[in-house]
Order: C-alpha cells, then sequence, then structure tokens
C-alpha cells in the first residue's frame, strides 16, 4: 500500500466515503451542501449537524493520533462548535486513515478564503470574543503538540525555517510554549455577528504567538487589517517568541513557492528586516 501519490479531494470521488460515514454515524449527509477541499469534505447532516471527514497519510498521524477536534471538546473558553461524534477508519488500498467528525452547525460564514484580500470590517464585539478566546486557550494544558499543515512543529524545525530565511547573530530558542489553533486564518473562523474557531484537528503545544502570526499574516494583503490584528495581539507578538513566530510567518510567505505579485512579500519582508534588527540587537 501507498500513500505517495497526489490526492486532491476536490476532484476525487467520495461518494462511497460519504456512504460510509452515513452508516457509521447513522445519519443522512445533505449532498446538496457538499464542501469539498483539497484534504477535507464537509456536509450538513440531517439532524441538524455538521461532518467534517478528512484523509491523511499514516506518517502524518503520529503518536498522539488526529482527534484534535475530539480532544478540544474539553477546552473551555472558547468559541466553537459542540464536538458530537466522530468515527475512523484505515483505508484497505492505501496507507492513508479517513476520519470524520460531527459538530455543531457554524453560527455564521466563514469571513473569506484563508488569506484576504478586502477588509471584512469586522465589529469590536468580533474582535473581543478573537480575544477572549485566544487567551483562553492558552490557559489550558495539554500533552498534545500543534501540527501545523499536519506537521509537528518543533524547536528544530522553527529553527531551521527562521535561519534558512533570515541567517544572522539571533537566538530562536522558544521559551514558552501554550496550546495553539495551529491553523488560524481567515477561513476557519466565521464573521459578523458571532465569531466562531472551527477546525481543530491540528490544535496542540506551539510557541507563544503562533496563531496571532499566522492570522497576522494572513492579513498583510489588507494592511488596515493586518494593523487590527497586531494592536489586538500586541501581547503575544510583541513577546520575544511572538516576534520569532512572526519571522516564521515571514519566512513562509517569502518563500520561492510565493508567486512574485504576491501583495503580502513587501510587508512581510519590512517587519522582517526590523524583526531582525531588535533581535540582533539583544
Amino acid at each position: 500500500m501507498s500513500s505517495d501519490r497526489a490526492v486532491d479531494l476536490r476532484i476525487e470521488s467520495v461518494g462511497e466515503v460519504l456512504d460510509r460515514v452515513e452508516r457509521s454515524l447513522e445519519t443522512r449527509l445533505d449532498r446538496d451542501t457538499v464542501v469539498r477541499k483539497r484534504r477535507s469534505v464537509g456536509a450538513r447532516t440531517g439532524r441538524g449537524t455538521w461532518v467534517r471527514i478528512e484523509r491523511r497519510a499514516l506518517d502524518k498521524i503520529g503518536g498522539q493520533g488526529w482527534n484534535g477536534t475530539e480532544c478540544a471538546a474539553v477546552l473551555e473558553g472558547i468559541a466553537k462548535p459542540a464536538w458530537c461524534a466522530g468515527a475512523a477508519w484505515r483505508d484497505l488500498d492505501e496507507a492513508v486513515m479517513w476520519r470524520a467528525d460531527e459538530t455543531g452547525l457554524l453560527p455564521g460564514k466563514p469571513v473569506g478564503t484563508s488569506v484576504l484580500a478586502t477588509d471584512p470590517r469586522l465589529p469590536d464585539t468580533w474582535w473581543q470574543a478573537l480575544n477572549s478566546s485566544l487567551d483562553a486557550l492558552a490557559s489550558h494544558h495539554t500533552t498534545r503538540i500543534a501540527t501545523p499543515d499536519t506537521v509537528a512543529i518543533t524547536q528544530a524545525g522553527v529553527s531551521e525555517a527562521i535561519r534558512t530565511a533570515f541567517p544572522g547573530n539571533f537566538d530562536t530558542d522558544i521559551t514558552h510554549w501554550v496550546p495553539a489553533h495551529a491553523d488560524l486564518n481567515w477561513a476557519n473562523v466565521t464573521g459578523d455577528p458571532q465569531f466562531c474557531l472551527f477546525d481543530w484537528e491540528d490544535w496542540g503545544n506551539a510557541p507563544r504567538g503562533l496563531d496571532a502570526a499566522r492570522l497576522w499574516g494572513n492579513s498583510l494583503a489588507v494592511p488596515a487589517l493586518a494593523d487590527r490584528v497586531r494592536r489586538e495581539r500586541r501581547h503575544d507578538l510583541e513577546s520575544r517568541d511572538g516576534r520569532l513566530m512572526t519571522l516564521l510567518v515571514c519566512a513562509e510567505i517569502i518563500s520561492p513557492g510565493t508567486h512574485p505579485e504576491d501583495p503580502r512579500l513587501d510587508p512581510a519582508r519590512r517587519e522582517a528586516a526590523r524583526i531582525l534588527g531588535e533581535l540582533e540587537a539583544g
């Protein structure tokens, strides 16, 4: 069995997978509401809930498993969908596993795509809910390790990514590790009238400021929005670990795979230069 082939669930046939989920969770999926993403599929159920189905290679699961959405059910003080049930199985033809999580419906539509090009003009109450949720999350304790893009975040990985993009004489050691969502972008939060943070499969301990830096980086095409994220999450982003996480996000943005006309490039370069100067100055 192999998991090497590139799979995009936006174009793959998933009818049999949906059928199996219906049998496992004893519900019907509304095929008219199916939402397809590269590695996940979602649909509304006949009992007024939502099911998210993900395909993941065995080597991307690791010792802690991949039941992040289920584990997130114990987190308190965070605006997120309630977890109801789950099902998982190993594929008989490939070295992959499938997992379905049934949760409550979102209170509204996602703010947008992961990276925004226009200002969503979110109300102050939205930002207050974002702040209270992220602060509550960071106050929890967990043995889980965050897996951004399905890869466990480590000190070695952080240092390598930063130093590859920004060689220099500065310390990249992380001081504080706290629980993080690890995939905070504008496609994983609902907007006005109510904030809600969803898709919890990759949450776990991460360097302080990871979530704030990710949201900031996904806002750079809209300067006013990026500035608002920075103001709201100042206590994270202005910490030493937060500055390192901002550098990490800048490194991702200015990587060779980024389109040369991406509007985030210049702001990311400027911010990286500012932080590097501060870190090298001690």
